[in-house]
């Protein structure tokens, strides 16, 4: 089994992270370690993908000068991308590390789409939707893009017989559910929120109910708490890893690819889940939004350790 992949971002950014000693509001401040990187949760899972060694297309909207930087970041990794180039340039995004802040993020709401560019992706996810592709829809969506259209783009691609795995939130991912994704990876947070439920709630019977909407797999991830992978038949929990972060920026996106990859790769859910924590815990570790090498990823695969969750 190897499935090809197609990884979907609509809302792309050059990414620039920094480093600042002490954030001074409301005054000069000057960053140090700036860090430009081809960012937004598809093209960060594409990324993940090529360090453990596996293929796949990155799709959706580029524009401008940001936009070509992005391909050409994405050609020098050795990333096959087919993006539809659009009128208006490509977010960029600033994310500023300090010790005592933490990360501050500085997101821009990305540019503005028009019907008919995206009735050329539309085409474009059309071309490649076969009965043994994974398509990854993630992250936030352009303006000019109703909540919806991740439920849209599901239908679509999954009538011609391909899988899908989802990575949103809000009104975009509780739309998307309804489209009955295969895979979906909500943090805590988002599902919680989707349910309307508190911080105590059972997240195993909230996957069961996600499960019950004819999804095959939910991972929850819950940052140094571990994550939760969960299908019909079995219900799993890997503990996080304790590792030096540097930013934790793209490292559910880690999770996203390791697990697309596996899944696509025929493995089990117990191997794509120890895959997907050390590929989530290495990412922490990494400046930016730079994946973490394979060699760092086998050496945390062996730290993983799962249990059964009822």
């Amino acid at each position: 089994m190897n499935c090809p992949i197609i990884t979907v971002t609509l809302n792309p950014a050059l990414d620039k992270t920094a480093r600042i000693d002490v954030m001074s509001p409301g005054g000069l401040n000057r960053l140090e370690n700036v860090v430009v990187d081809a960012g937004g949760k598809g093209i960060n899972v594409s990324k993940l993908i090529a360090a453990l060694g596996g293929e796949s297309i990155a799709t959706g909207f580029l524009g401008g000068g940001p936009g070509e930087e992005i391909a050409q970041t994405l050609r020098e990794l050795g990333i096959k991308s087919d993006f539809v180039k659009i009128g208006q340039p490509t977010r960029t995004n600033l994310k500023v590390l300090c010790d005592q802040h933490g990360i501050t993020e500085f997101n821009e709401p990305g540019a503005m789409v028009s019907s008919s560019e995206m009735d050329a992706l539309k085409q474009k996810l059309l071309d490649y939707a076969k009965p043994d592709t994974i398509f990854v829809f993630s992250g936030s969506l352009p303006r000019g893009v109703d909540a919806d259209v991740y439920a849209t783009l599901i239908h679509l691609v999954k009538d011609c017989g391909a899988m899908v795995f989802l990575d949103a939130d809000g009104a975009a991912f509780r739309a998307a559910v309804e489209a009955k994704p295969d895979y979906i990876k909500p943090n805590k947070f988002e599902l919680l929120q989707y349910f309307g439920a508190d911080e105590n709630a059972d997240c195993i019977a909230l996957c069961q109910q996600l499960l019950d909407k004819g999804i095959k797999m939910a991972a929850i991830s819950m940052g140094a708490e571990g994550a939760f992978f969960v299908t019909k038949k079995e219900s799993l929990h890997a503990p996080g890893l304790k590792l030096n972060a540097l930013s934790t920026v793209g490292a559910g996106d880690s999770m996203v690819g390791a697990l697309v990859y596996a899944f696509s790769k025929g493995m089990t859910l117990c191997e794509a889940a120890i895959l997907g924590i050390a590929a989530s815990a290495g990412a922490v570790t990494t400046e930016g939004t730079k994946p973490p090498s394979r060699e760092l990823i086998d050496e945390l695969m062996t730290q993983v350790k799962l249990e059964e969750s009822k």
